[in-house]
């Protein structure tokens, strides 16, 4: 038995080859008619933050020139496609310049064939809302709207209409960027610590056609920050702190030094500690808002120690030309020296501004002209620190060479 093959050729009708497009359109959907058969395409044209219209293009379908494009567009109120839009002759036909809704275009050829296509155009502007609720020294509040631009489309066996689905995610952010906390998950409102700075916040929404747009406001900062530098952190008494105010939006200032002293200069000069001990400097801030911050800073005072030389050269370079024991933490010092043969060749007695002016021995005998000789010398020191550290519970005795 002999089997044949048959090859059936079905010649498809002119409304199953015609096609309607969207040049320029970010996203297609398809309408779900519930009385109505078929779907039609829905082009969504992202508007973004300014004005767009939408853009239709027909082709034919082949068939027998001339074309004829009788353009239509949907008329919500009476229903139907009654409003005129536009007529052409050609082989493809664009109707730009559209607005909002429903488009109907009936092709027809020279041979007697047409056929209808249908679309709906959604000019798409997602809503974005942003705003400063309400701000404080210690917090700032975010407000604001995220919202999908809602189009409906209708059946055109019963004008009933349709909702097409879509939906938003949004994101906060700042400029200068700055952490904002769940930036994408809360909205109304955002509450967190306020920046330092002038900053610049938007909100951007984006729906599910991919369509964004943004809105943003600017907050001048009213937030004030205490920060101030101290050096040295650390050295013997008496010790010498120089404080640099590095404070922002500060009009008032309070200091305290951790000895019972205080002071309201921004610039309060050198501060000097005499007691040993660990202190923590304090500088309150407030600016004329009344905003307050504060900031501290450790340092330690190491009690004094008395370091005296063992060698000097008095021979006028301007090098080692003196015997002097290290007397910055010294309130009072009594000194003797002696030669070989036990005779004193000089002695000094002082406190206070006398001491601290004080050169030392120059290497002449008690206060003359005459120059020591070269050699070995004893001397016999008695001393009180700034810090009460008496000196005078011993004597230091010790020998001091002098060379020339």
């Amino acid at each position: 038995m002999s089997r044949y093959l048959a090859l059936i050729i079905i010649m498809l009708p002119l409304a199953l080859q015609a096609q309607i497009t969207a040049p320029g359109s970010s996203a297609v959907r398809y309408t779900t008619y519930p009385a109505t058969p078929g779907h039609d395409p829905v082009f969504i044209f992202c508007a973004g933050s300014g004005s767009v219209t939408g853009t239709l293009v027909a082709a034919s379908p082949g068939g027998t020139a001339p074309f004829t494009f009788t353009w239509t567009g949907y008329n919500q109120a009476g229903g139907g496609y009654t409003i005129p839009v536009k007529t052409e002759s050609g082989t493809t036909s664009t109707a730009s310049g559209l607005e909002e809704g429903g488009y109907r275009v009936q092709i027809s050829d020279g041979g007697g064939y047409s056929t209808e296509l249908f679309a709906w155009v959604h000019l798409d502007q997602p809503v974005a809302q942003a705003a400063l609720l309400h701000y404080t020294c210690d917090y700032v509040a975010l407000d604001g709207m995220a919202a999908p631009d809602p189009f409906d489309y209708y059946d055109p066996s019963t004008g009933a209409p349709r909702r097409l689905p879509n939906g938003v995610r949004h994101l906060w952010s700042s400029s200068p960027a700055s952490t904002i906390p769940y930036p994408d998950l809360e909205i109304d409102p955002i509450t967190y610590s306020p920046p330092l700075e002038d900053v610049r916040y938007t909100i951007e929404v984006t729906d599910s056609f991919g369509c964004s747009t943004s809105a943003s406001f600017d907050y001048e900062s009213i937030h004030v920050k205490a920060e101030f530098a101290a050096e040295p952190l650390e050295g013997e008494a008496p010790l010498e702190i120089t404080f640099t105010d590095n404070s922002i939006r500060a009009t008032k200032y309070l200091w305290k030094f951790g000895d019972d002293s205080v002071s309201t200069m921004q610039a309060p000069g050198p501060h000097t500690y005499y007691i040993p001990g660990d202190y923590t400097i304090s500088l309150t801030i407030e600016s004329e808002l009344t905003c307050r911050d504060s900031a501290t800073v450790k340092i330690t005072v190491l009690p004094s120690t008395l370091k005296i030389p063992n060698v000097f050269t008095p021979n006028d370079d301007g090098i080692n030309d003196f015997f002097i024991p290290e007397k910055q933490s010294l309130r009072f010092l009594n000194l003797q020296i002696f030669s070989k043969a036990g005779h004193r060749v000089y002695y000094y007695q002082g406190d206070g501004e006398d001491l601290q002016s004080w050169q030392g021995w120059d290497g002449k005998i008690n206060y003359s002209e005459r120059r020591a000789t070269p050699g070995a010398y004893y001397y016999v020191l008695r001393a009180e620190g700034y810090d009460d550290v008496d000196y005078k519970g011993r004597e230091y005795r010790g020998t001091v060479y002098l060379y020339r």
